[in-house]
């Protein structure tokens, strides 16, 4: 069985809700996965002190610019909607912190650069 526990709005007790059904069925016997995705505030695990498993890095492509292909047009800083890219006439930077990595600089770029 499958129970995903969802809303839009915060603090409605979405997390409690799951833990506590978590709780009956491993009480109940069952084997239970509970996957906390809440992007923001994950917290399900302070309300059952879990043994976690170590950390695993998570990494993201940030694109890089090769200087010597870049025409400095414009067009990856025209299509990032977060602002991670500048074009100057003689320059073109990233702004890893404000990168999505949605490659959409990649796919619009002409000289592939």
């Amino acid at each position: 069985m499958r129970i995903a526990i969802a809303s839009g709005k915060g603090g409605t007790g979405k997390t409690t809700v799951a833990v506590n059904l978590a709780l009956i069925a491993v009480r109940a016997g069952q084997t239970v996965h509970l996957g906390d995705c809440d992007v923001e505030e994950p917290n399900a695990h302070l309300l059952l002190d879990p043994a976690l498993e170590p950390p695993e890095p998570v990494t993201v492509p940030i694109p890089v610019v090769d200087a010597e292909l870049c025409q400095h047009c414009g067009k990856c800083a025209d299509i990032c909607e977060f602002n991670a890219i500048a074009c100057l006439p003689e320059r073109t930077m990233v702004f890893e912190d404000l990168c999505h990595s949605c490659a959409g600089c990649w796919l619009v770029c002409p000289e592939q650069a």
